[in-house]
């Protein structure tokens, strides 16, 4: 209900012109209530990310052992970014303000350093390494890139199914990485 009423004050008034207080007010709840579900007006567009982070992590640990690194990491992070027919357009917003208010791209760097370290975690225990290694890093970081580029990709063309964008890139981005993991041992 809180994410909503803020949602549309965004909408009305522009995400920075809206304060805390203007939420709090259309919520009917005072501004120490709405600290009790969120640290802050930035967190709000963000929502149960943490919660999504957990529930990403156990993905990856019931992936099959046998099933190729970059393989998995598609399938996960595709599922993870699957939402009902009647979530799309409610998050196409929330997608909209993250990577278009200069304020919440500022903020959105804490967040994909956590989404990060989930993938990189799991590549670090697939490959038998640690997970601020080189390769770990390399992967967390060029699995977000091609997830940003396919989340502006469709902003930028509503008719597009976001999977199918994630799932294509996620796996060119498989090729490139394919013979680097091939030839992985736990020192690099």
């Amino acid at each position: 209900e809180l994410e909503r009423v803020a949602f549309e004050l965004f909408a009305e008034r522009g995400f920075d012109a809206t304060t805390i207080d203007d939420i709090a007010a259309a919520a009917n709840i005072g501004r120490r209530t709405f600290f009790r579900y969120f640290d802050s007006k930035n967190d709000v567009v963000w929502g149960n990310f943490t919660e999504q982070l957990a529930s990403m992590r156990s993905r990856f640990a019931s992936c099959p052992p046998d099933q190729p690194l970059m393989e998995a990491i598609r399938d996960v992070v595709v599922d993870f970014n699957r939402f009902d027919p009647q979530v799309v357009p409610w998050h196409r917003r929330r997608m909209e303000l993250i990577l278009k208010v200069p304020a919440l791209q500022a903020h959105s760097t804490l967040r994909y350093a956590d989404w990060r370290a989930v993938v990189a975690e799991f590549v670090a225990q697939r490959l038998g390494t640690e997970q601020d290694a080189l390769l770990p890093r390399a992967i967390s970081h060029a699995t977000l890139g091609v997830c940003i580029a396919a989340y502006e990709h469709w902003l930028l063309h509503p008719d597009t199914d976001l999977c199918d964008v994630l799932s294509r890139m996620l796996a060119e981005l498989a090729a490139g990485f394919g013979a680097s993991v091939a030839a992985s041992t736990p020192e690099r």
